[in-house]
């Protein structure tokens, strides 16, 4: 985990519940996805990808042409626990879009490069 991701209090909180067998309760969850998705967007400035985590969150990021009206073509979406175990090392990209659990779609839309590439 990057020294970002250490200061988020709901990134710590988030990561002890699914430690712990449970889930974070949906305040946490909230907090924790949209720090993981700030601190993406500032590793991988650009507007080609549009990565969503429903409700809690959207960011445009990684560098190339900028998308501006309708559907982005490069789209990535998951649930809020995915993308936090994915942005955190503890679920490998690959894995996780080999089980459905991410949908990518688009050229640029694998996000591996900016995301740690091991679990803990």
């Amino acid at each position: 985990m990057s020294p970002a991701h250490n200061k988020s209090p709901a990134v710590a909180a988030a990561l002890a519940a699914l430690d712990a067998g449970g889930s974070p309760d949906n305040v946490t969850l909230r907090d924790a996805v949209r720090a993981l998705l700030t601190d993406l967007a500032r590793r991988a400035p650009g507007r080609s990808v549009e990565v969503r985590v429903p409700p809690y969150g959207a960011v445009q990021c990684v560098p190339g042409p900028r998308h501006t009206r309708g559907t982005p073509s490069n789209v990535v979406e998951m649930d809020g626990v995915t993308w936090i175990k994915v942005a955190t090392g503890r679920l490998r990209w690959a894995e996780a879009v080999a089980a459905g659990k991410i949908k990518a779609s688009g050229g640029r839309a694998d996000l591996s490069p900016y995301l740690p590439d091991s679990p803990d």
